[in-house]
C-alpha cells in the first residue's frame, strides 16, 4: 500500500475511535479512489498504458509535483476504466473500502464524460455503477449516491454532454444526486458553466461544484452566486475573505475539506497552516473527506485523525464533525436522524466503556 503523506500524532484509543465510527463521505472520486490493488489489475488488463501495475511502482507515481501534475496523473488512471466490467469493478471495490472504514453513506463523484468519449456505451455505463451500488448496499450496508461531475478541463462540450447524461429521464441513474464541476480552477472560470447548473438544477439535482481550491475567494463567490453551489468543493481560499466567511456561515453552506489532498497537490504548503481552523473559528459548517484517497496516501479515517489534530478534537468534537456531514449530506431526513443517532449511540458506548 502507498504509505500516508500524512501520518497525524493522535492518541491510539482516539484512532480507534474513529475506526469504528459511522460516517458519511461528501467529497470522493470514484476514479480517484481506485486502490493500488485496482489500479494494479486496470493496468495489467491494458498493458498499453503509462501506470505502472507494480502497486509498488504506484506510490513513486503518486507522488505530485503540483496541482497540475496531479491532474495529468488522474487522466492516466482515467484511461485505465475502458469498458463497462472495468466501471462495475471500481464502483463496488471503492464500496467495499468505504465499508470497511463504516461509511454509512457516501455521495460519489462519478465524471460520465470520461467513460462515454472513450467508447463506453452510456447506458452500459449506468447500468454498471447502479449494480454495483445495488450489490454494495446488499453486501456491504453502504448506500451510495452519485454526484456527476464536469470535467472543467474539457470545457462546454463536456459540459454539455454531463448535463445531458445528467437529465435524460431514460439514462438517469436512480442514485444520482448532485451535480458538479471538478478539475482544474486556474483558467476555467466558473460563470461559463451556468446554463448547465441551471438545467440540472431544474432536474432537481443539487449542486456541489468544486471552488477555490487553487484560486482565490472569488471563485467561491462564482460558484455561489453563478453556479447556485449548495456545498462547496475544498473552498480552501474562503479564509482569505471574511465576508465570504460569514455568508457561508449564515446560510449553512457546508465546505468539504481534504486537507491531506490540499497537502499532495499543493493547494496549501503546510498542514500546520491549513484553513479548517478558520473555518471552524468563523462558525462554517465544515465536513472532512479523503477526495482521491489511495492517489494521496490517505483515507477518510486518516483524514479525521488529521482534522481531530488540527482542531485539538477528542472523542465527542470528532463525533460532531461526523455529524456535520450527515447534516450537510443530501440524505433524506429519516436517513438523516438514523445516521445521526447511530454516531450518538457509538460514541455515548464509547464514552461510557
Amino acid at each position: 500500500m502507498i504509505e500516508h503523506l500524512v501520518e497525524p500524532r493522535v492518541p491510539r484509543d482516539l484512532k480507534d475511535f474513529i475506526a469504528g465510527l459511522p460516517k458519511a463521505e461528501l467529497h470522493v472520486h470514484h476514479v480517484g479512489s481506485a486502490s493500488p490493488r485496482i489500479v494494479s489489475e486496470l493496468s495489467a488488463r491494458h498493458p498499453d498504458s503509462t501506470v505502472p501495475v507494480d502497486p509498488e511502482a504506484l506510490a513513486e507515481y503518486f507522488t505530485f509535483t503540483d496541482f497540475a501534475h496531479f491532474i495529468d496523473v488522474y487522466l492516466s488512471v482515467v484511461d485505465l476504466v475502458r469498458t463497462p466490467e472495468d466501471v462495475r469493478l471500481l464502483t463496488y471495490e471503492v464500496a467495499r473500502e468505504l465499508a470497511r472504514q463504516q461509511v454509512r453513506y457516501a455521495e460519489l463523484t462519478i465524471t460520465p464524460f470520461s467513460s462515454t468519449r472513450r467508447g463506453i456505451d452510456e447506458r452500459a455505463f449506468m447500468d454498471a455503477i447502479e449494480d454495483a451500488r445495488k450489490a454494495a448496499e446488499t453486501e456491504f450496508g453502504t448506500v451510495l449516491r452519485w454526484c456527476f461531475d464536469i470535467p472543467g478541463e474539457a470545457g462546454l462540450e463536456a459540459a454539455e454532454e454531463t448535463t445531458r447524461l445528467a437529465t435524460d429521464d431514460r439514462l438517469r441513474p436512480e442514485g444520482l444526486v448532485s451535480f458538479g464541476l471538478g478539475g482544474p480552477e486556474i483558467g476555467v472560470p466558473r460563470p461559463q458553466f451556468k446554463p448547465y447548473f441551471d438545467r440540472a438544477r431544474a432536474a432537481g439535482l443539487r449542486s456541489v461544484p468544486h471552488a477555490g481550491e487553487t484560486t482565490g475567494p472569488r471563485t467561491v463567490w462564482d460558484a455561489l452566486n453563478e453556479l447556485g453551489a449548495e456545498r462547496i468543493g475544498h473552498g480552501t481560499s474562503s479564509a482569505g475573505d471574511p465576508e465570504l466567511l460569514r455568508h457561508l456561515a449564515e446560510r449553512r453552506i457546508a465546505l468539504e475539506v481534504c486537507p491531506t489532498s490540499n497537502i499532495a497537490t499543493r493547494a496549501v504548503t503546510d498542514l500546520d497552516e491549513h484553513p479548517i481552523k478558520e473555518f471552524v473559528r468563523a462558525g462554517v459548517l465544515v465536513t472532512v473527506n479523503s477526495d482521491d484517497p489511495p492517489m494521496f496516501g490517505t483515507s477518510l479515517n486518516n483524514e479525521y485523525a488529521v482534522a481531530a489534530r488540527l482542531l485539538d478534537l477528542d472523542e465527542r468534537g470528532v463525533a460532531d464533525l461526523a455529524k456535520n456531514a450527515v447534516e450537510a449530506s443530501f440524505l433524506d431526513p429519516a436517513g438523516k436522524a438514523a445516521l445521526a443517532a447511530e454516531i450518538d449511540s457509538f460514541t455515548a458506548s464509547w464514552l461510557a466503556r
